[in-house]
């Protein structure tokens, strides 16, 4: 329980340690960093307990997990806290079991009573929070902030499908370091490329420190702290992070950053929540 407490409230501050990164620094290229040094620990770690190596056509699941989980994921919710508040970038991140239920029915899966009323209640509460934020719509970046993390939370679904499918081939765990690695690869070439990073003398000490939070919290001790809890607790147990993350995000979003707090923001992400976590029992039962 104090694993899962854990998980609960430092998984929602990484919300606020991005979007306190990426004020002077480019989104993709802070991602890129953390996931280097996290990947860097992981491998070491995995190297002393002398896990061996993915072989063959592992490697083509650990590219793919890569580019669903940590490019574009992890990447495209970095950069949309740069353009919207982080409570709202963790309410849509937390909206991604909809996304299964929406990929599984286009697959000619049948929805149950359970997941359909899920979504309609989720749908309803992300109306509700956007009520608010209608006028911000009118703004080029906060639109792009939103296509950003709504994306994000498509490619997490599709790879947490893919992860399901496939990870019985493999070590999942030690091939989070190597997606990790592969990922920042990728996204330091493109950064590279576009010529859309800085000199990392240029980088200021609070966004080194955001990173250096990132990966403690968000990427080593709470995903250790994670796996324990799913070692030891339910799985319904277990689950319920995942909706008290965007609560801690917003609640301390509001403190920190001064983002907003109304009675609408709290109302619809309440509703939203309660359909979030109507699918996910479905899914479950399935």
């Amino acid at each position: 329980m104090l694993a899962l407490c854990w998980v609960s409230f430092f998984w929602g501050t990484t919300w606020l340690a991005s979007k306190e990164g990426v004020k002077h620094m480019p989104a993709l290229q802070l991602a890129a960093i953390r996931q280097f040094i996290g990947a860097a620990i992981y491998i070491a770690f995995f190297q002393y307990k002398k896990t061996p190596w993915p072989k063959g056509k592992q490697w083509k699941t650990i590219l793919i997990l890569s580019i669903l989980n940590f490019v574009l994921s992890n990447g495209l919710s970095t950069w949309g806290v740069k353009y919207i508040s982080s409570g709202l970038g963790a309410i849509i991140g937390a909206v991604f079991p909809l996304w299964i239920v929406v990929i599984s029915f286009f697959k000619g899966e049948r929805l149950s009573k359970g997941a359909i009323v899920g979504l309609l209640i989720s749908f309803a509460g992300v109306c509700l929070v956007f009520y608010d934020y209608l006028a911000d719509f009118l703004k080029p970046d906060f639109r792009f902030g939103i296509l950003l993390s709504v994306i994000a939370t498509l490619t997490w679904a599709f790879g947490s499908m893919y992860t399901k499918k496939k990870a019985a081939s493999f070590n999942p765990y030690f091939s989070l370091g190597l997606q990790m690695l592969i990922s920042s690869i990728l996204l330091f070439a493109y950064t590279g490329a576009t010529g859309t990073s800085i000199n990392l003398a240029q980088i200021p000490a609070g966004s080194w420190w955001a990173i250096a939070y990132l990966v403690v919290f968000g990427s080593v001790f709470t995903f250790i702290a994670f796996i324990y809890a799913l070692q030891h607790l339910p799985a319904e147990v277990s689950s319920v992070y995942a909706y008290i993350n965007p609560i801690v995000a917003v609640i301390l979003g509001s403190v920190i950053f001064n983002e907003p707090l109304t009675v609408m923001i709290i109302t619809g992400g309440s509703v939203t929540l309660l359909g979030v976590y109507l699918v996910n029992k479905s899914i479950r039962k399935k």
